[in-house]
């Protein structure tokens, strides 16, 4: 089963199970042995409108095949780089086990396997889900030192506690800044008609949040946008897919107008790589049910692998 052109198979992206990337599946969470694991993280009823990002996780894999022919990597001419080549090592562990309508055990669930990755020494790569699903990634790293959270999102994520709920899609961002190990956050992409109310985001940078728009993060321009990221923080990076336009990323269960385009967010993504350790990633609220064209999902694919590309190089020139 030899993975050259001219040995074994081919495995062609139409052919086969659709791991994350093709790449191997390992179903044994004590037996991770990789630089990188996906963990898929099926889990919507966090929602408060528009369900579905439960299939999300099997989209995203599905779309990732597209990208899958780079037996030798992917050279990117621009920035003359081979990224994710053989030396990167990328595991798919499956899904959490989800238990409809238990929200508690299912982000338990995520949990351990958050953990898992963590403990096999390995980057976690959660792909969800709503944005609940960040609430268990947050607290996998508890006493494995200091982290910064980048957000890249519409929405600030930062209500407290509404009708009860503790642990919905509007919680995350709220459950993590009152977490020791959380020394801020940077929260970019936030706009429009929001689901955080103004004592929200009065509440956020109180506990150490920067906020800021599209239109801010423009006027910025990439470079100071970087240097407004605390200097040597370690940092746990969540996309919510919404916080790309819906024009290119209508697949979502709330969609705002007004978002980023694709370079904008890898461009951030890039540079926030060279310059940081990140130790974790989760990508959620692809929802690919309202995008039948599938390029939701294919952005997803797109955005972590190249996150992934861009992590592991520069792990390599440090």
């Amino acid at each position: 089963m030899g993975h050259g052109y001219d040995t074994g198979r081919l495995n062609l992206p139409f052919v086969g199970i659709s791991t994350f990337g093709k790449r191997p599946y390992v179903g044994d969470w004590s037996a991770i042995d990789a630089d990188a694991a996906i963990l898929g993280a099926p889990f919507d009823f966090g929602t408060q409108f528009r369900a579905g990002a439960r299939f999300g996780p099997r989209a995203v894999r599905e779309a990732s095949t597209l990208f899958s022919f780079g037996h030798a990597g992917a050279y990117d001419h621009e920035d003359d780089a081979t990224y994710l080549g053989a030396d990167v090592r990328i595991v798919d562990i499956g899904d959490a086990d989800i238990v409809h309508t238990d929200t508690e055990t299912s982000h338990a669930n995520i949990e351990t396997g958050v953990r898992a990755i963590l403990d096999a020494g390995a980057l976690p790569v959660v792909i969800g889900g709503d944005h609940s699903i960040n609430i268990p990634c947050i607290r996998a790293f508890e006493g494995r030192g200091p982290i910064h959270i980048l957000q890249i999102d519409a929405h600030l994520d930062f209500v407290d506690v509404r009708h009860g709920v503790r642990h919905g899609h509007g919680n995350p961002m709220r459950r993590a800044a009152e977490r020791g190990h959380v020394t801020g956050l940077t929260q970019l992409g936030i706009r429009n008609v929001s689901s955080t109310a103004r004592d929200g985001y009065e509440a956020a940078r109180a506990m150490g949040s920067d906020i800021l728009s599209v239109r801010q993060v423009r006027a910025l321009g990439t470079q100071g946008l970087l240097d407004r990221i605390p200097a040597g923080a370690r940092l746990y990076v969540t996309i919510d897919i919404d916080g790309f336009c819906p024009s290119v990323a209508p697949g979502t269960g709330t969609p705002s107008h007004g978002g980023f385009l694709y370079y904008e967010v890898l461009e951030i993504l890039q540079g926030v790589a060279r310059r940081h350790d990140i130790v974790g990633v989760d990508l959620v609220e692809v929802a690919p049910d309202y995008d039948h064209s599938g390029s939701t999902a294919i952005l997803a694919a797109q955005v972590l692998l190249n996150l992934l590309g861009f992590i592991f190089h520069a792990r390599a020139i440090r």
